[in-house]
C-alpha cells in the first residue's frame, strides 16, 4: 500500500463525514503494497473510536471498482471476514477524492503471519473454499485483469530488461501456459470470482484457545472471474513454499489442501492441472514483479517486491512438479 496521491486530513475528514463514519481523529499513510494509495484512518462517533482504510485507486477505474467492492460486501454479508465497504445514503460505494476513485472499508482485526505453520495454512485453505462457495451466486462478472491476456501483452515489454536465460524461461513458460489454456481440460475447470492475491500479508490472524484464528482477508483488488484452481495455486505458491529457495513445503501444502478439499473437493480436471496452474501462478507474479521493478511508478513510501523470488518459485515448479497424489484433497 504505497502513497501516490497525498490527501489532507481536511479532504479525508469531509468524505468520512459524508459517509457518516464520524469525526477524523488520526490518519497515517500505509507503506505496504504497490498498487493504490492507502491510509489508515481513525474516527470517533458518539464517543467510540473506529478504524478504517481509505483507498484511492491509481490504476483501476470507477467503472471497474463496483465488481471488487460489491464482491467484498457480498462475502462479508455471508460470513467471510472480508472488508465491508462503506456506502452513502444512495448505496454508492465509489467516491471521488483528488480526482481519483475512492473507497472506505472497515479495518480488520489481527496481524499477518509471515511464518505460517500447518495450522495457519489449514485455516487459509478452509477460508478459500468457503469464499469460493459463497461467491457462486455473486451477480457481477469481470475477468481477471492480470490473467493470460495481460501476460501476453506484458512479456514483450519486459524482455529487453532481462538476461538471456530469464528471457528464455519467460517465453517458454508463456508458450506452455497458452497451450494449457487452449486445452479441453482447462475449459472444464470450475470457475467463479477469485481473490487472485491470497498472500501471507493479505490475511490476518488472532489467537484463540492457543490456536490461530483467521480474522480477516483483504486486498481484493486483483479479484476477477477465473478458475478456482488458479486461486488455489496462488495461495499454495505463497503459503506453502520456502521463501528463500521457492521450494515446495509438503506439510503446509497438505494442511492447506485437506482443509480446502473437506469443504469443496477438487474435480478431475483440477486434479490433473494443478501442476500446470502452480506454474501459472508463479509466472503471473514473476511478470508483475518484473513490471513493477523495471517500470516503476513514483510514489511516497513505495516498497517494490523482489521479482527474483517468483523466478525461483517458477523454476522449482518446473523442475519438481507437485503431483496431486502428493497433496491430500
Amino acid at each position: 500500500m504505497a502513497v501516490y496521491t497525498e490527501v489532507s486530513s481536511q479532504e479525508a475528514g469531509a468524505l468520512l463525514r459524508q459517509l457518516k463514519l464520524g469525526q477524523l481523529k488520526a490518519m497515517q499513510g500505509c507503506a505496504g503494497g504497490i498498487e493504490n494509495t492507502n491510509y489508515f484512518v481513525t474516527t470517533e462517533i458518539e464517543g467510540e473510536t473506529r478504524d478504517y482504510v481509505l483507498t484511492l485507486f491509481e490504476r483501476l477505474s470507477a467503472a471497474q471498482l463496483p465488481f471488487y467492492l460489491r464482491l467484498m460486501k457480498h462475502l462479508a454479508e455471508r460470513g467471510i471476514p472480508a472488508p465491508d465497504p462503506a456506502a452513502n445514503a444512495r448505496g454508492d460505494l465509489v467516491f471521488d477524492l483528488k480526482g481519483k476513485p475512492t473507497a472506505v472499508v472497515n479495518r480488520l482485526r489481527g496481524n499477518s503471519e509471515l511464518r505460517p505453520s500447518p495450522a495457519h495454512c489449514a485455516a487459509v485453505g478452509a477460508m478459500l473454499a468457503k469464499m469460493h462457495l459463497a461467491a457462486r451466486d455473486f451477480p457481477l462478472s469481470q475477468p481477471n485483469l492480470r490473467g493470460l491476456p495481460w501476460w501476453n501483452q506484458t512479456v514483450p515489454v519486459l524482455l529487453p530488461h532481462l538476461s538471456a536465460s530469464q528471457a528464455a524461461l519467460l517465453q517458454s513458460e508463456l508458450a506452455y501456459q497458452n497451450h494449457i489454456a487452449a486445452s479441453s481440460l482447462y475449459a472444464a475447470l470450475p470457475r467463479g470470482p477469485i481473490h487472485g492475491d491470497l498472500f501471507r500479508d493479505n490475511v490476518l490472524f488472532e489467537t484463540g484457545n492457543g490456536q490461530p484464528q483467521l480474522s480477516g482477508v483483504f486486498d481484493f483488488y486483483f479479484a476477477g472471474v477465473d478458475s478456482w484452481l488458479f486461486d488455489i495455486a496462488v495461495g499454495l505458491n505463497d503459503w506453502c513454499v520456502d521463501l528463500d529457495s521457492g521450494a515446495h513445503h509438503a506439510e503446509r501444502s497438505d494442511s492447506f489442501m485437506r482443509a480446502y478439499g473437506a469443504l469443496r473437493p477438487l474435480e478431475a480436471a483440477e486434479r490433473a492441472l494443478l501442476p500446470a496452474l502452480l506454474r501459472a501462478g508463479a509466472l503471473r507474479f514473476w511478470i508483475s514483479r518484473l513490471w513493477d521493478f523495471y517500470l516503476p511508478r513514483e510514489a511516497s513510501m513505495l516498497q517494490a517486491h523482489d521479482p527474483g523470488h517468483f523466478e525461483r518459485v517458477l523454476l522449482a515448479r518446473v523442475r519438481h512438479p507437485v503431483s496431486i497424489s502428493t497433496i491430500a484433497t
